[in-house]
């Protein structure tokens, strides 16, 4: 069953009434023809009204889920190449044991991957573990800032996938399918919940690192109106290019400009009923408001110093630090989905110098994150996500011809991911998997459970969110997914 929708209603409207009279094939404009030749010549003289411009429904405004919420928003911190589980968050002492040995026949179970023989050797992490926090949460060295959170995140050590490639990979994790064209999670959330902004887009996405090998189907808006897909801000020190008027364009010109325009979409509108042309309108009236809500909101220089240092960002550069700050900032002006990817994790070779650099460009960002949001009041309705789209063998990769060496190759069968705040157990970890990290033995999460759970967490019957497209309800689990009823608080 789809959620109420107010451009479904108006384009049911359209189809069933203008486009009837206007398009069909079964003689009415004979009949109309001659009902006019039988009236009176100053009946006949009469101009027919001209079609009355549409005002659409905001599609963008704030909606209610199927049931109350705990969260509001989601920021989602996407770490695009897929992070070693094995050196940051699951803690294996027998793969020190074993290290350089072959693995265990009766652990592999028909194990396929992308570059590596299943019978390569086994490879221990390079990182300490230790404990931290109330809740005793298993976190490498190579994390000293989200050790400080320890007891503010949930850790899920038993996530699987379908996929073991990147491209397919991220657009499962984003989408629900490994097929491009898919609506992505953020693009769901919006077309469900609307946003609680109207000066910004209800759903941003900022990048910090490298191309995606999903591209922007990891944000698109698949078979859902296109005022759903989420809108990049580029990387730089000016993420939105042309705020500010060309010489000769007063505002009032502006303005009524976008005035004669949107009265022309909405004739056009009210004749076709086409919802891509209520996206156009609302996309113009968007960027009109953002010109004032954009500068505002991109000026980290007003951040106080000691928010500054927290995050490590710093004002007129383009960093993941300071994506993590605007993220909080757009969250707090009622954005609904904040996306950033980070692909930089994709480590073949020297794992170790890798996770090394990506952790230090990340960690203490994400950290800084939880903690502004739970001192500023806004954890609690914000569910912040970290993870990539799978994770990394136990055994080494390493390959002469290609330059590779110390490395680890993809792994969907087992892999982590962490959460914050939005209605999730703080404190808490969930899932094992066996001595070698090889496979989930216990709680497992598929990522089908996982995109459940935040539509749950969000409001919503994971079931009933749907929407139809060439005669199928399509929904972001497909037809599959649990609620994982532990992990919420």
């Amino acid at each position: 069953m789809n959620l109420p929708n107010e451009l479904d209603f108006e384009r049911k409207r359209f189809l069933s009434r203008r486009w009837f009279f206007r398009d069909c094939g079964l003689g009415l404009g004979s009949i109309a023809l001659a009902s006019l030749l039988g009236e009176s010549a100053s009946a006949a003289s009469e101009k027919a009204p001209a079609p009355r411009p549409v005002s659409p429904p905001n599609p963008l405004a704030p909606k209610q889920g199927h049931f109350p919420g705990k969260a509001k928003s989601v920021i989602y911190l996407f770490m695009a190449g897929a992070p070693s589980q094995l050196e940051l968050f699951d803690h294996k002492p027998t793969l020190a044991k074993y290290n350089g040995q072959p693995v265990p026949k009766d652990v592999l179970k028909g194990q396929t991957y992308a570059f590596i023989k299943p019978d390569s050797a086994i490879y221990a992490p390079e990182f300490k573990f230790a404990q931290h926090g109330k809740s005793g949460a298993w976190i490498s060295e190579a994390l000293p800032a989200l050790s400080e959170v320890a007891d503010d995140i949930t850790i899920v050590r038993s996530m699987t996938t379908d996929a073991f490639n990147h491209a397919p990979g991220q657009i499962f994790m984003n989408t629900g399918s490994q097929q491009f064209g898919r609506p992505s999670m953020g693009a769901w959330v919006t077309y469900g919940l609307g946003s609680q902004s109207q000066d910004l887009p209800g759903f941003v996405v900022m990048n910090s690192a490298g191309g995606l090998s999903g591209g922007a189907g990891n944000y698109g808006g698949g078979f859902l109106p296109t005022m759903y897909q989420g809108v990049l801000f580029r990387k730089g020190a000016d993420p939105v290019l042309y705020l500010s008027n060309p010489a000769g364009m007063s505002p009032s010109l502006q303005r009524k400009t976008l005035d004669a325009v949107k009265e022309l979409n909405e004739q056009r509108l009210g004749i076709v009923g086409d919802p891509e042309i209520a996206t156009r309108i609302n996309s113009f009236e968007m960027a009109y408001r953002m010109q004032t809500s954009a500068p505002e909101l991109m000026d980290i220089s007003k951040e106080s110093k000691e928010t500054l240092e927290m995050y490590g960002a710093e004002p007129g550069k383009a960093s993941f630090a300071n994506n993590c700050l605007l993220a909080r900032r757009l969250v707090e002006r009622g954005v609904r989905f904040v996306q950033l990817f980070h692909e930089a994790w994709d480590h073949h070779s020297d794992v170790k110098g890798g996770i090394k650099a990506q952790a230090g460009v990340t960690d203490k960002a994400c950290a800084a994150l939880v903690k502004d949001l739970k001192q500023r009041g806004l954890l609690e309705d914000t569910l912040v996500v970290w993870g990539g789209e799978f994770g990394r063998t136990p055994q080494v990769e390493a390959s002469a011809e290609l330059g590779r060496s110390l490395g680890r190759d993809h792994h969907p069968q087992a892999f982590t991911m962490w959460f914050a705040g939005g209605g999730m157990k703080r404190g808490f970890t969930l899932g094992e998997t066996d001595d070698f990290g090889f496979n989930v033995v216990k709680d497992r999460v598929h990522v089908h459970d996982l995109h459940a759970t935040m539509l749950h967490l969000l409001g919503f019957d994971h079931e009933r969110l749907t929407f139809r497209f060439q005669g199928r309800d399509y929904r972001l689990t497909d037809v599959h997914g649990e609620v994982v009823k532990s992990l919420l608080a």
